[in-house]
């Protein structure tokens, strides 16, 4: 639960400043969501204080906080003076007010107090992936490969219940390190839902406005905003190989080159090198389940979506030792950060401006996308 900026309102009203002291918010909040006051999460989280920040993004910060009965929550403040911050907030509560799962980050109240928008949720003692896996060096919680094939798991499971289960559907939008969340057992909960979408069964994809995190955006939806649930298993297929790997997907130069991780992860494959691509800080491992694991991350990065399987078949294919179909793989597809879609192979450079788009050399079955 990540957001970008410290809303303003939040400190007028540490200064004093603020004179708004009832709600006046547009509609009934959800049955099952508290309405907390501004004043009892100020108090939660000693007036903002910046030692309680926990995480930074989106759209706000988020604070631990304990309320008056000992409960530890997160706190995410949103940016008053955000539009599109007051949309997410409103998107956030609606789309997560009813959905449960263990594998999903409980939301427990919020505050819609004058200016100020803010959401409660459920505290994840160890914080995220993102800071458990790629932060500093001498991060105390030591990820083993049992830890982080149950973190795969447990995010693959919550998917599954987010795209098969839920009525209406639900897709993330923004599957990343820094959205999943750990508790106090290193349990995965997927959180931050700002950008979910609500898919009704007789809709196959939404056309909108792209958003996510680069190193984790699907091809087609990168290109054309053609968004389905295959866009998070790709987001979901990068992520493996950040477990695997304890390294960012966000970065472009592995291997000594200007490549994204899951670009060098398919060279090394190619080369029969995937080993390599281990975190050294992994200890010892059952060498044919890891590999197993990136090439599940591979059927989930497949160019063209109707190649990915569902997240369902992504926990099968997880969960037992069963022997993949790897002549069924292709090259992945890739969206790189000057607004390009490439493959692993060399591929043609538009002669457009850098926020053009490019097409992989992959076959044209397989990276074939619907213009929005």
């Amino acid at each position: 639960m990540n957001c970008k900026c410290f809303g303003a309102s939040v400190v007028e009203r540490k200064r004093g400043t603020s004179s708004h002291t009832g709600h006046d918010f547009d509609g009934n909040l959800p049955e099952n969501v508290r309405d907390f006051s501004y004043n009892e999460l100020r108090s939660a989280t000693n007036n903002f204080h910046a030692s309680n920040k926990i995480g930074r993004g989106g759209f706000g910060i988020v604070y631990k906080g304990t309320l008056k009965n000992g409960k530890q929550v997160a706190v995410k403040t949103l940016s008053a003076r955000s539009k599109q911050g007051v949309r997410e907030f409103l998107n956030e509560i609606n789309t997560i007010s009813n959905v449960r799962h263990p594998n999903l980050v409980e939301l427990l109240g919020c505050c819609v107090q004058g200016a100020d928008r803010i959401l409660v949720y459920e505290y994840a003692e160890n914080n995220s992936l993102d800071r458990a896996l790629l932060g500093a060096k001498n991060n105390t919680i030591k990820l083993d490969w049992e830890k982080r094939k149950a973190i795969c798991l447990g995010t693959a499971r919550g998917l599954t219940f987010l795209h098969e289960e839920l009525v209406p559907r639900i897709v993330h939008r923004d599957i990343k390190a820094s959205n999943i969340l750990l508790d106090r057992d290193l349990n995965a909960k997927i959180g931050d839902f700002g950008l979910a979408k609500l898919f009704p069964d007789n809709i196959t994809h939404i056309s909108t406005r792209i958003a996510g995190t680069t190193g984790y955006l699907a091809p087609e939806y990168a290109l054309g905003g053609q968004l389905t649930m295959r866009a998070d298993v790709y987001s979901f297929g990068v992520l493996i190989l950040e477990v695997v790997s304890g390294r960012s997907s966000a970065k472009e130069n592995w291997g000594g080159t200007e490549k994204f991780l899951l670009e060098w992860a398919w060279q090394l494959h190619e080369e029969g090198r995937l080993l390599e691509l281990i975190d050294p800080e992994l200890g010892e491992f059952p060498d044919d389940e890891v590999l197993r694991y990136m090439k599940v991350a591979f059927f989930c990065t497949q160019a063209a979506s109707s190649r990915r399987p569902l997240m369902s078949q992504v926990v099968e294919m997880l969960s037992r030792n069963i022997k993949l179909n790897e002549k069924q793989l292709t090259a992945p597809g890739f969206f790189n950060k000057s607004g390009g879609l490439g493959g692993p192979s060399s591929s043609k450079k538009s002669s457009a401006d850098s926020t053009s788009y490019q097409m992989s050399s992959v076959p044209d079955s397989i990276t074939q996308i619907t213009p929005r």
